[in-house]
Parts: structure tokens; C-alpha cells; sequence
């Protein structure tokens, strides 16, 4: 038998008493400050956000402290403070005496869906202190809150550090494929180089009208963002967004074109296997036909990787930073013999699928965790109510 199950028979065999927040807990609304009323500190103020808005040289709350943001699109977010804060856009919660703070944050968090929904207000959502005031909370003796409090420090430590174990392990993996890329892409004058200009070319994408329906309604031909790199990767048959026939300038581009990024976020670029379109933001490459013998596209896919850093080292900025396509269309590109451009990607396509293995598989064991941690920690928060 556990600790944990020992005080419980010990101590409250019967259950436990349910006690509305506002009776065991001291609430406290939070006292507006802006950035022109503070002096930057380093005290953190907790306002309508997950993160604190801003830092200032004084706090209205010790540690060992719980807030709940009050308005914004992340009112109702619970989080515990175990340092000094300024409350401003939120409101804070203390235990009493024989309530350990500590415990009713796990038991709030533990409500958090149920105090999101709390919410009201047509325009800014709020969440009020008197709708949280009368939740119920389960109330064990002081010697068994500590109990599960310990638990569920050292459960999330645990968590923590699996997570950032798991980080570093993508890290690392990371920077070896990156090393080893730029290795294998790296040649001398012994191979033919050749500007961007006279291998491919050069066309801008666009976004046809929103004005126009009939441009966007039923379509679907492949319309790409940079939305689309960011949750499908860099090769891709298929976008989120398609436009009807009707909103295409002359013809779609070609299937296996590049497109890269040459404004507003530099220098992310993807294969797309299909015929497409893509917004303004991206410029095609669009391999010449006396060229198609002399590449293999994957080798060209990967050398856009040293092709995206140029970029991002060569912006001029305007209204919006933009590469400078002047210096861009004279870029050159090596040519290697064809077997050399087969060998490089057959070795960059394994380090690839190593590397999203991994990227996938750290969320995905994150979240197991995450799941187990509620799982017990929902276990340990439920109690027999005990009968008047």
C-alpha cells in the first residue's frame, strides 16, 4: 500500500468534504498597469496571456501563488507562480489555512476545460472571479494534499525532462543532417556551375482576386502557401487551398518545380510533384527542357537548402524584407554527373526519413506522456464526497 493510500485510510476512510473556492481560498482581482505606467523590472505581470506580458519592478503577490487570466482569447488559463508577480489583467487564488495552494492548482487545472467554458461576453471574452468562486473542490486533510502535491511535482518533473531529453535527441540529429548536407553539396570547380538564370525558369506566383467568388468557389486546382510547408513539409502533391480554373493567369506551373520563398519569410522552399500555383510570396524554378537530362530534381530540392541560407543572408528591405532577385537569378548551381546527383540524394533521403521519424515521433511521445500525466493526476484528484 501507497503513502498516499495509507493517509487516506488513516485519515478520511469515509471521504471527503467538497468546499466551494471562495471558502477556502483567498481571491483577489488583479490591479491594472500598462507599459507607461511601470518601470521595467524583472517581476513578471500576469495579464489576459499564457506567458507574462510584460516585466516590472514591483509585484503585488508573493510566491507560491495561483492566477487565472481574466479577458482575451486566453481567459480562464490557470497557472501557479512560485515567485514573486504583478496580477494586473487576471486575478489570483491562495489557499487559507490547511489548504495548500499547490493542490488547488492541480485540482484547477485539472478543471481547466470546465473553467474555460465559463467564459462570456459577445466581443472579448471574460471570465468572472464570483463563476469561479463557487467551484467545488475536494478538500483531504493538509497531510494528504501534500502527498499529492508531491506526486505531482515529481510526475511533472519527470515529464519535464523525458520532453527536453527528447528535444535534445531531435536537436542533435538535426544538426548531423545539416552537417553532412552541406558536405555532400559542397564541390569544386572540377563540376560545371551554371546561374539560376540559365538553368531555369523564373516565374512569380499570385493570389487571385478575393473579390471573386467564382475564383475560389468549388476549386480544385493546388493553390500554395507558406501554411502548406509548415504542416505538410517540403514535398508535396497536394495544398490546403485550391482556386477554381477560372482564377488562372495563362497555365499552371509544372509538376516538379521549386518554389522558394523570396519575401515576407525568407527562404523556405518545396518540391511540388503536381501541376500548381502558389501565392505571391513564392518564386518558381522551373527547370529549362535542355536542362531536365542534366538533373535529377531531389538533388536540386536539396541544394536549395544552401540556396535558401544565401537567400536570407542577401535581403533588402522595404516595405516588407524581399531577396534581392538581381544577385538571385546569378546564383549558380553545380551540375555533377548525374550518378554523383543520384548517390547524394539515395544518402540525403535516408537522413531525411531518419530525421521526420523523429519529429514526428517526439510529439506523438510527448503527448503519451502528457496523457498518463492526467491520467493519474485526475486518479489522485478524485475522492468519495463524504455524507453530511
Amino acid at each position: 500500500m501507497s503513502k498516499l493510500d495509507e493517509l487516506i485510510n488513516e485519515l478520511c476512510p469515509d471521504g471527503v468534504e467538497y468546499k466551494q473556492l471562495g471558502q477556502i481560498c483567498i481571491l483577489k482581482r488583479g490591479k491594472v498597469i500598462t507599459k507607461k505606467t511601470m518601470v521595467e523590472g524583472d517581476i513578471p505581470v500576469i495579464a489576459g496571456g499564457i506567458k507574462p506580458a510584460y516585466y516590472c519592478n514591483k509585484w503585488n503577490q508573493e510566491k507560491d501563488v495561483i492566477t487565472i487570466s481574466s479577458s482575451g482569447a486566453n481567459s480562464g488559463f490557470v497557472a501557479y507562480w512560485n515567485q514573486p508577480i504583478f496580477v494586473s489583467d487576471a486575478f489570483s487564488i491562495k489557499g487559507k489555512n490547511n489548504i495548500n495552494t499547490k493542490y488547488i492548482f492541480y485540482y484547477l487545472k485539472k478543471e481547466q476545460l470546465k473553467i474555460y467554458s465559463t467564459r462570456k461576453g459577445s466581443g472579448v471574452p471574460h471570465v468572472h472571479i464570483s463563476d469561479i468562486s463557487s467551484f467545488l473542490i475536494p478538500i483531504p486533510p493538509l497531510p494528504i494534499q501534500e502527498e499529492i502535491v508531491r506526486i505531482l511535482d515529481t510526475f511533472t518533473e519527470l515529464t519535464a525532462e523525458l520532453t527536453a531529453e527528447l528535444t535534445a535527441e531531435l536537436t542533435a540529429r538535426i544538426k548531423q543532417y545539416e552537417y553532412y548536407r552541406d558536405k555532400l553539396l559542397t564541390f569544386d570547380d572540377s563540376v560545371e556551375w551554371k546561374e539560376i538564370n540559365t538553368i531555369f525558369d523564373l516565374k512569380n506566383g499570385y493570389t487571385p482576386s478575393k473579390r471573386k467568388r467564382e475564383y475560389w468557389d468549388n476549386g480544385n486546382l493546388p493553390w500554395f502557401r507558406m501554411e502548406d510547408i509548415r504542416e505538410n513539409g517540403r514535398i508535396l502533391n497536394d495544398s490546403i487551398q485550391h482556386i477554381n480554373i477560372k482564377g488562372v493567369k495563362g497555365n499552371l506551373f509544372p509538376k516538379n518545380s521549386i518554389i522558394i520563398s523570396t519575401s515576407a519569410t525568407i527562404g523556405e522552399h518545396a518540391l511540388i510533384q503536381i501541376e500548381s500555383l502558389a501565392n505571391q510570396r513564392f518564386t518558381y524554378l522551373v527547370l529549362k527542357e535542355k536542362y531536365k537530362k542534366l538533373f535529377n530534381i531531389k538533388f536540386i530540392y536539396y541544394y536549395c537548402f544552401i540556396l535558401s541560407n544565401w537567400c536570407k543572408e542577401n535581403v533588402t528591405v522595404g516595405n516588407f524584407s524581399s531577396v534581392d532577385m538581381g544577385r538571385f537569378k546569378k546564383f549558380k548551381f553545380p551540375i555533377p554527373p548525374l550518378a554523383e546527383q543520384e548517390r547524394i540524394v539515395k544518402i540525403l533521403d535516408k537522413f531525411d526519413t531518419l530525421t521526420n521519424d523523429i519529429s514526428k515521433g517526439l510529439p506523438a511521445e510527448i503527448e503519451a506522456r502528457q496523457k498518463q500525466y492526467e491520467y493519474y493526476r485526475d486518479k489522485l484528484l478524485t475522492f468519495k464526497e463524504k455524507k453530511a
